[in-house]
């Protein structure tokens, strides 16, 4: 793994960190190569559970602004496009993802946090979208999709045409991160939710990421199918058989993602 995106396993925990502290996280070009690569070989690992954190004193400042040089509209085309790929590596992954926001996620960094399963914040730290402060439209790196959906209408549209970054504890009156936490917890609370989580069971964590996200574009029959589909393939799992026995047995499950 390149020395700009780190990659560590430990246990059933994957945690990949965006390593240029720097150049406060951005995101390069080559960056996000590296940091795709990173997330598909976690997705194919045994890894039960992701943590996308960033190194130094921010989590991503965005994309790179030294790359920010005239190219012709083809180019700039194939580029935009290849930064919506973490974001979709994320969101297709069938494990949940944390985001460790220990510090500031701006534009693109928002982005990539949005697209993770679960957001926890240091206190003090901001968020926010300021593309259209550069002359770019609002709903840059995903932002358009994800941020309606976890705020509202009203206060994503503030927040995309301001571009005004928000504090931890805003944010989480808005919904935008699940915790805020002090500095010095920080670490411990993202480990408790990171090992909380993996010893879940994975069969039913899948299934349930799949149902999340296919409900963003479902109607309700549609959903209601998906329901069926996705309990019937859980109820037919060991991990549901070992759910079953352990809370008969008034013990806790050691599920086995099978």
């Amino acid at each position: 793994m390149s020395e700009d995106v780190l990659l560590d396993v430990d246990g059933g925990v994957a945690t990949v960190t965006l390593s240029r502290p720097e150049r406060l996280n951005t995101l390069a070009i080559d960056t996000i190569e590296m940091l795709v690569d990173a997330l598909d070989g976690v997705a194919a690992s045994d890894a039960v559970v992701v943590v996308l954190a960033g190194a130094g004193k921010y989590f991503c400042a965005g994309a790179d602004q030294a790359e920010m040089h005239e190219r012709g509209p083809l180019e700039w085309e194939r580029i935009v496009r290849r930064y919506l790929d973490p974001i979709r590596a994320i969101v297709t992954m069938d494990k949940p993802v944390i985001a460790a926001l220990h510090g500031d996620a701006v534009g693109g960094g928002l982005g990539l946090a949005m697209a993770c399963d679960i957001r926890i914040a240091a206190e003090g730290i901001r968020v926010g979208a300021p593309f259209t402060r550069i002359g770019l439209a609002g709903c840059d790196m995903s932002t358009g999709w994800f941020l309606p959906r976890l705020v509202g209408l009203g206060a994503a549209s503030e927040l995309m045409f301001t571009g005004r970054l928000v504090e931890a504890a805003e944010a989480l009156e808005m919904g935008l991160v699940h915790r805020v936490v002090p500095a010095e917890r920080f670490r411990t609370e993202v480990d408790d939710w990171a090992a909380r989580i993996a010893a879940g069971p994975p069969v039913a964590h899948r299934w349930t990421k799949r149902a999340i996200h296919r409900s963003l574009g479902s109607d309700m029959d549609a959903e209601f199918e998906f329901e069926i589909f996705a309990q019937v393939h859980c109820l037919m799992s060991e991990d549901h058989a070992e759910g079953v026995r352990a809370f008969r047995e008034k013990r806790r499950a050691e599920f086995r993602g099978a």
